[in-house]
């Protein structure tokens, strides 16, 4: 059974920074790409980042690019957010899901098959 674990949230001033880290469990890596999702009070889930375990493939939402980065490896079996220059508009749950088969671009979260339980974050203005 695949199980994804999130950590890393909290909160933080306007400017700063925050890695999050996604523990990973029963896959088969080389098959999944890993994606991080969103989702602010009030809103609907939205798509962050994405990255192919295997290809190191990755694709990031308009609102972050050049402000995140999605890795994977750095840990074994982990796929890390490391997201700078935080706002306010940053502040949501944050949520690790993998998708299979592999998806080169992974923006659509029906798509992911497993899924996280979420990490906050708060970003104070």
């Amino acid at each position: 059974q695949a199980q994804l674990a999130e950590s890393g949230g909290g909160l933080v001033q306007t400017g700063g920074s925050l890695r999050l880290s996604c523990a990973a469990s029963g896959l088969r890596y080389s098959h999944y790409t890993m994606g991080w999702f969103r989702q602010a009070p009030g809103k609907e889930r939205e798509f962050v980042a994405s990255i192919g375990w295997s290809s190191g493939y990755t694709v990031y939402a308009d609102s972050v690019k050049g402000r995140f980065t999605i890795s994977s490896g750095s840990v074994v079996n982990t796929v890390s957010l490391e997201m700078n220059s935080l706002n306010p508009e940053d502040t949501a749950v944050y949520y690790c899901a993998a998708h299979s088969p592999y998806d080169p671009q992974g923006r659509d979260m029906h798509g992911y098959q497993y899924w996280g339980k979420g990490t906050l974050v708060t970003v104070s203005s």
